[in-house]
């Protein structure tokens, strides 16, 4: 009979996503991912197979959990703005520091390089727009934005604006992230409001 799992593969993809904040993707062992998740590497062995099984199952967890930040923002309440701000700062709950970024990146690489990884991110990239863009068009129906707004093309100016502040904030290393993301959103949606 095989022993009960104590530690959650959620639990486990979580410290994996810990691990690769701090040390970046080059220097990612499953020994480092094994010490955060308090298991031993031969654990993670077993569950995932591989470094890139691990990365892999990972990616597909944030391709699976992109809506979340949605559902949980509209969960909270407010205006569809104040939604979409609130979902935003949470995709970058992972990222704390310019170091944090970088060693994010690194997975993005992956993302652009590896057709199995970049349909993770195709599909996260996927979700996210279609979420923006419902909540700017919940925001043209309460009078928030003006009524001729293109949800969808609006919604990848905003996207576009959401990743570049990641870089520009990681860069410049100045401010708050969430701050930074705010007014960088802010600045494209202004045109549009009420």
């Amino acid at each position: 009979m095989a022993r009960p799992r104590t530690t959650s593969d959620e639990a486990v993809l979580a410290a994996a996503g810990r691990a690769l904040g701090r040390v970046g993707l080059t220097r990612l062992t499953l020994g480092a991912v094994a010490e955060e998740a308090g298991l031993a590497p031969a654990t993670l062995v077993q569950r995932f197979g591989s470094k890139r099984g691990l990365l892999l199952a990972l990616a597909g967890r944030g391709a699976h959990d992109a809506r979340k930040p949605f559902e949980h923002a509209r969960r909270e309440g407010g205006t569809p703005l104040t939604i979409l701000h609130a979902a935003l700062a949470a995709l970058t709950a992972g990222v704390r520091s310019p170091e944090q970024m970088a060693n994010n990146l690194g997975f993005l690489q992956l993302d652009m390089t590896d057709p199995e990884f970049r349909a993770h991110a195709a599909s996260h990239a996927r979700a996210t727009a279609e979420e923006v863009a419902a909540l700017l068009r919940e925001a043209v129906a309460v009078g928030e934005l003006v009524p001729e707004v293109d949800a969808g093309g609006l919604a990848r100016s905003v996207q576009l604006a959401y990743n570049g502040a990641l870089i520009l904030w990681a860069v410049a290393g100045e401010g708050d992230l969430v701050d930074a993301l705010r007014a960088d959103v802010d600045a494209v949606l202004a045109p549009y409001r009420l």
